[in-house]
């Protein structure tokens, strides 16, 4: 029996208040780094300027980034998001969103005659220059990543006649190349890094000259975020996500959280999505939060907790970040913005 288990046992059941010992035990791990990555600021950064540069509306192709939360503020300052581009009217004002397009996307604005501002994160170009540059030398490129995400969507795009996805190490033996001694792989820039070692792995098995990407594919805050979840879950009973469920990079830190010790872990929008029967038994609570995750949700997480009982919270930090990116061009252009 652990010690957890233990003081699960003796903490008693679900009536009446909690025991003064249970009371006294009980704390928050808050990740650190979490929130925010500098692509994420970017973006949202690059719509809040659009709206005050050129007046509402602005429209933005897909969700500028994957919260829920965003969005709505957004929405409510005058933003129009749209899914494909022939929404947009002519002539009009549209952001390209965090996660990239194809390039006939902006074939399909130049037709249109939009207005471009391009938001896709550079560790995101970055990926499609490789995929590009890989095309060239007329490599098959196993792309490792989520289908229908769209992030590989427009990363498949760019040479969509070289590139395979690979979902996972169990997609690996459905893999079919030209030759195998030509091969290349790239990823989704928000996977779980554990579960991309795997795949690469067994990739290697099948095609041992596997070129690998000039540099890590997998976003530094995405390995981060891990890294510090990672430290905590094996002291905390409970882990809450802050984030949205079509965030990847959310999604992957509940399972990353399971799978390093939290008994359990769920992902919600907002406090009040928590279920009070979570905190059964719970003396240790981790929280932690995507990288599309703006803190006031965080800080409205650690307010339920202390509400019940789960006061201060002592932050677990990992790495130290300091990444930031410049705005797109478009918008340095207009506002005469020299590039960092």
């Amino acid at each position: 029996m652990t010690a957890n288990s233990q003081r699960r046992r003796r903490s008693g059941g679900s009536g009446g208040a909690p025991p003064l010992e249970q009371l006294r035990q009980r704390r928050v791990l808050l990740a650190k780094p979490r929130g925010y990555c500098a692509g994420v600021d970017r973006a949202v950064e690059t719509v809040e300027i659009a709206l005050e540069k050129y007046g509402a509306p602005i429209y933005v192709r897909k969700q500028i980034v994957h919260n829920v939360h965003v969005v709505k503020t957004l929405e409510a300052r005058g933003a129009i998001f749209v899914d494909e581009t022939e929404e947009v009217p002519e002539g009009s004002i549209v952001v390209f969103s965090a996660h990239g397009v194809a390039p006939s996307v902006h074939e399909e604005a130049k037709g249109l005659n939009l207005q471009t501002i391009d938001a896709t994160c550079p560790l995101v170009t970055k990926v499609h220059k490789e995929a590009v540059r890989f095309a060239a030398d007329d490599y098959d490129i196993l792309l490792i990543g989520h289908e229908g995400h769209e992030e590989v969507i427009g990363t498949t795009g760019e040479a969509p006649d070289h590139i395979h996805l690979v979902d996972g190490p169990e997609d690996v033996a459905n893999v079919t190349v030209r030759d195998p001694e030509k091969v290349a792989w790239l990823s989704q820039t928000t996977l779980s890094v554990d579960e991309t070692v795997a795949t690469v792995e067994k990739l290697r098995e099948r095609f041992p000259k596997l070129m690998d990407p000039p540099s890590d594919d997998i976003c530094y805050a995405t390995q981060n975020r891990q890294v510090a979840v990672k430290e905590m879950a094996a002291e905390s009973d409970l882990v809450i996500v802050v984030g949205s469920t079509n965030s990847s990079n959310s999604v992957r830190l509940v399972e990353v959280a399971k799978e390093h010790g939290a008994k359990s872990a769920y992902l919600v929008d907002y406090a009040d999505q928590i279920d009070p029967a979570w905190l059964e038994g719970v003396t240790t609570v981790g929280v932690t939060s995507g990288a599309s995750v703006p803190d006031e949700l965080v800080q409205g997480v650690l307010a339920w907790l202390a509400e019940r009982g789960f006061g201060d919270a002592e932050e677990i930090e990992s790495v130290k970040e300091h990444m930031r990116f410049s705005l797109p061009k478009e918008l340095r252009r207009d506002l005469r913005i020299t590039p960092v």
